[in-house]
């Protein structure tokens, strides 16, 4: 089982969508203007900017072609 999502896009959506609830629901708490609440959503999006490149780094690329016909990807 994967927690991850398989994509690097889909793991983009899901910190900018969550970065954004964060902010909102903060925001209508009127929570925001605490330390401590700025600094949770400070290092929530340090924890996702991490994961994200680590994901991004170890992406492997993918070749869309038959076994039968191998070609040379070296270039």
């Amino acid at each position: 089982m994967k927690i991850s999502p398989l994509s690097t896009d889909a793991v983009a959506l899901v910190c900018v969508t969550l970065i954004t609830f964060g902010v909102f629901i903060a925001g209508l708490l009127d929570v925001l203007d605490y330390i401590i609440i700025k600094g949770v959503l400070f290092l929530g999006f340090g924890i996702m900017l991490v994961f994200t490149i680590s994901c991004a780094l170890k992406n492997d690329r993918k070749e869309n072609r038959l076994e039968d016909t191998p070609q040379d990807d070296s270039h």
